[in-house]
């Protein structure tokens, strides 16, 4: 087991730097607010903090639009509370992971800059520039990710540059030497000081078709999907040159020691999400795997899912699972409470790392933001498509003023708030904080969760049952998504290590085995 690679027994976790905690009352979460809280991770179990990203910024995505990626934004910190923050994470025995956005910079990084100040710039190659289309108007059918034409005129060299999302963030253009040289140097500066990986925002778009084609138009598309569900991304997304890509930023994290680790954010369809783990596993060691998030919850559903994915696998792969994200809807808000129990069970007892999403560990919902309090680009362009705003609510760590977030008001709205909170939850020993430090628990010391073999059991109506191996040890795991109670034939006895109610332990009686409405079972098989 020594010889395993941290982040396959890693239950990494996920904080959105701005809503976890503020410290120095701008009601803005920062570098130090995370180091403070190091300890709420620790006594969570997770392995990995994975920090959405830091680098300065206007803001026009909330730091996803980057203006030096060597370099921390104020409102966060400094490079100095982020050494700080490496080293105790590594004491605490935590990895730390960091966001990198290499698809596109802000309109303010001097490499645009300078792109920008003529056709015969030194960096304008290092952007994506086309002629008009020959009646004028944008190159090609391309749409922005958050609405209208993937295109922005330039009134002074007559050109359009690209851009998959808004027109603050240009796209680079990573068939151009010198911009993946400059990347990989970026890279190398956080690797030097410590840092255990990358999660690389939307991996997939990073090369665009060479012809720069139209896009073809979605047959599904229909009234209240947003615009750009209005033509498929053939051309402006996933091209095979990608995938050359990944084993090139891969190569760069495995020259330095330790594991550190490439997860690449891809939303795709199995087929094609394969392709990034590279030729002979050389790609990204953790392509994302969205698929819980999007799809319908219901145990035959998931059943084949899962399935799916299993047998989708290179030889080698090792997979992964995800509940939710900074662009997702939370979790408890589309399943419920009782059922966002079972899907914790789910995620962390399937085979593979999974990715925990801050706040999803003590059911928080997706907060209530109001048209005027909304700071999301993209719901600001695209009125009616809910946004992201409400998964990005600051975490609630007490009762307090500001439910202990802040001094000051917060950026966004508190999400549903007290007494839904850190401190009320770790008071209950019922509480769905209380389940998921049990859960890590129990991954951490039984390894046929960590790292063992993953089995479908036969099961039917609302039931989904799996079995987990390691060596002799065999665990099942039984999950009811349906609110009604419902029985299961272990074909063997059994003994409940933990129940998604917390109230059931110990042998259980011989023959059908009792689940509640909304209940899951973790067992040791006996027999």
């Amino acid at each position: 087991m020594t010889d395993t690679p941290w982040w396959k027994s890693a239950a990494i976790y996920q904080v959105y730097p701005r809503s976890f905690q503020d410290t120095d009352g701008d009601g803005v979460g920062d570098l130090e607010g995370i180091r403070s809280r190091l300890g709420h991770l620790v006594e969570l179990g997770v392995d990995a903090l994975w920090i959405s990203p830091i680098y300065p910024s206007p803001m026009a995505d909330f730091g996803y639009d980057v203006a030096d990626y060597c370099g921390v934004d104020p409102i966060f910190g400094s490079l100095a509370d982020v050494d700080r923050l490496i080293a105790e994470a590594h004491a605490r025995g935590l990895k730390l992971i960091l966001d990198f956005v290499p698809n596109h910079s802000s309109d303010r990084h001097p490499w645009f800059v300078d792109s920008r100040s003529g056709r015969n710039a030194p960096k304008r190659d290092w952007y994506i520039w086309r002629d008009p289309a020959p009646g004028g108007g944008p190159p090609n059918n391309w749409v922005s990710n958050f609405g209208g034409p993937a295109w922005t005129y330039d009134e002074a060299s007559g050109q359009y540059y690209h851009h998959a999302f808004l027109s603050e963030q240009p796209d680079l253009n990573w068939r151009n030497p010198e911009v993946r040289a400059a990347m990989i140097d970026a890279l190398r500066f956080w690797l030097d000081r410590g840092v255990d990986g990358f999660r690389v925002d939307v991996l997939w778009h990073l090369i665009k078709d060479i012809d720069f084609r139209d896009n073809p138009p979605n047959p599904d598309y229909g009234p209240g999907m947003p615009e750009i569900a209005r033509v498929l991304q053939v051309h402006s997304a996933d091209q095979p040159e990608a995938i050359e890509v990944t084993r090139e930023l891969r190569a760069t994290l495995d020259a330095y020691p330790g594991d550190r680790v490439l997860i690449g954010e891809l939303y795709l369809p199995f087929e094609r999400l394969m392709a990034y783990y590279g030729p002979d596993l050389t790609g990204a060691q953790l392509p994302f795997n969205f698929h819980l998030i999007l799809a319908p919850w219901n145990a035959r559903g998931l059943a084949r899912l899962i399935a799916d994915y299993e047998q989708a696998l290179p030889p080698g792969g090792w997979p992964n699972w995800v509940l939710g994200n900074h662009d997702q809807t939370r979790v408890a808000s589309r399943l419920g409470r009782a059922q966002a129990r079972v899907a914790a069970m789910l995620l962390l007892t399937l085979r593979g790392t999974p990715t925990l999403y801050y706040g999803d560990e003590i059911g928080l919902m997706d907060g209530v933001v109001p048209p005027e309090a909304l700071r999301d680009p993209w719901a600001l362009r695209e009125p009616g498509v809910g946004g992201r705003d409400p998964c990005r609510t600051p975490m609630p760590w007490d009762d307090g003023p500001n439910a202990g977030f802040s001094t000051a008001a917060p950026w966004l709205p508190l999400g549903d708030g007290a007494p839904r909170n850190v401190a009320a939850e770790a008071a209950d020993p019922r509480s769905m904080l209380a389940l998921h430090r049990r859960l890590l628990a129990l991954r951490r010391a039984a390894p046929a969760l960590a790292l063992g073999t993953y089995e479908a059991v036969a099961a039917e109506g609302d039931l989904l049952a799996y079995r987990r191996q390691d060596g002799e040890a065999r665990l099942l795991v039984v999950l009811n998504l349906g609110p009604r109670p419902a029985t299961f034939e272990a074909g063997a006895p059994t003994r409940t290590l933990l129940s998604t109610h917390l109230d059931r332990e110990g042998p259980e009686p011989a023959g059908a085995l009792a689940l509640r409405a909304d209940e899951g079972l973790v067992l040791a098989i006996e027999g």
